[in-house]
């Protein structure tokens, strides 16, 4: 069998294995591949219920033994900040999930949900009661940022946050009884978690705030409560130290990507997943074709189980960090929104199709969201 050489720009040769094509063991989970699809928001799930078009875009991406990371879900009434996202705190929300996630599984895919909170990334409209978003701080974001009149957020009391964290609980209890394989907690892009992981948003002075250890304090709670109720074993999280989503910046993004890459490790979680500093706000900064920053490294050699990056990664860039044993696993959103058959194309080396930015966010049952073309169906046209 011929040899991968990383170091040439053309991949690997004809003969040998496609590197993201490769199986993986994750946990308890047999994968066929390295390429798993992205949580994405796509504001389809009607009234924050899913929809059952939501079964069909969902099954269109799954393969046997490939991994799908559901769109961020709601945990709670406050949690919501966008129209029509998901929620998974009633038993409507779960009845409504069931057949969705049946319908990933029929295919033998491998499903996890997203659970967040967006805190202070919400207006009036989306609170009950028309009340403010809560936050660690009671700094808003700038009015008018990504063309919304964000309000000053309700800074939440000490006594309320094991409240927030067993909210986060409950959710997780309510997609085990959905059916999905398991949640990634979402503590990246400026929501609530990292509203309290980054020091330039985190200004408490209480043993939530001030140093590394007690801004991480928060999401170490929801991580230990999480596992708790569903186990380790069905648990990821999802980190962004070096992005500033929503204004969330943070001073020493390195020693606060590694403090949490190794305090995970005791949870004994599945997975880490990680957003590359190449995402500036909604941008990804291209680089040669197939350079890896490796600005990820401390925190992928810190963190004992699987490594998934994300962000700006191509079929080639892909190939690049699994060859190089950079991460474990990759993420694709954009390019698997276009390409319900991304594995297959990839196998191919085929061209792929071009996304449209004007269809991600809005509520069409179809378009931008199931009609993309299959490679076969693209070939007949």
């Amino acid at each position: 069998m011929a040899v991968y050489n990383p170091s040439t720009d053309d991949g690997p040769p004809s003969d040998a294995p496609i590197p993201l094509l490769t199986p993986y063991k994750m946990g308890d989970f047999h994968l066929s591949h390295r390429i798993l699809l992205a949580p994405l928001t796509r504001n389809r799930s009607y009234s924050h219920v899913p929809q059952p078009h939501a079964a069909a875009y969902y099954s269109q991406r799954t393969t046997k033994g490939g991994l799908l990371i559901a769109e961020a879900t709601g945990i709670s009434d406050t949690a919501q900040g966008s129209h029509d996202t998901p929620g998974i705190w009633t038993k409507e929300h779960v009845e409504a999930w069931k057949p969705i996630v049946e319908a990933v599984h029929q295919k033998g895919g491998i499903f996890f949900l997203q659970i967040w909170h967006v805190g202070r990334a919400s207006t009036y409209d989306f609170q009950p009661n028309g009340q403010a978003p809560i936050s660690s701080t009671d700094k808003g974001i700038t009015p008018g940022l990504e063309g919304v009149q964000w309000p000053p957020p309700r800074r939440l009391r000490k006594d309320e946050i094991p409240g927030i964290v067993n909210d986060f609980r409950l959710a997780a209890r309510n997609a085990i009884e959905a059916g999905f394989d398991g949640v990634e907690i979402h503590g990246a892009n400026g929501y609530l978690i990292e509203q309290f992981l980054k020091d330039q948003v985190n200004d408490r002075t209480d043993e939530y705030g001030g140093i590394l250890e007690n801004r991480s304090r928060f999401a170490l709670e929801v991580v230990e409560a999480v596992t708790n109720e569903i186990g380790p074993n069905r648990v990821g999280i999802r980190l962004s130290p070096y992005t500033d989503f929503m204004e969330a910046i943070d001073s020493d993004p390195d020693a606060l990507g590694l403090y949490m890459a190794n305090a995970l490790n005791k949870f004994n979680l599945l997975y880490l997943h990680v957003i590359e500093p190449r995402v500036v706000g909604a941008r990804v900064l291209q680089g040669p074709k197939d350079e890896i920053p490796h600005q990820l490294l401390p925190m992928r050699k810190a963190f004992n189980s699987t490594f998934i990056a994300a962000g700006g990664y191509t079929r080639s860039k892909g190939n690049r960090a699994i060859t190089d044993h950079y991460a474990d696993l990759i993420a694709f959103g954009r390019l698997f929104l276009a390409n319900p058959d991304l594995p297959r194309r990839y196998e191919l080396d085929a061209p792929l199709n071009k996304y449209d930015r004007s269809t991600f966010y809005t509520s069409d049952p179809v378009v931008g969201y199931t009609d993309y073309p299959f490679l076969e169906e693209a070939s007949e046209h």
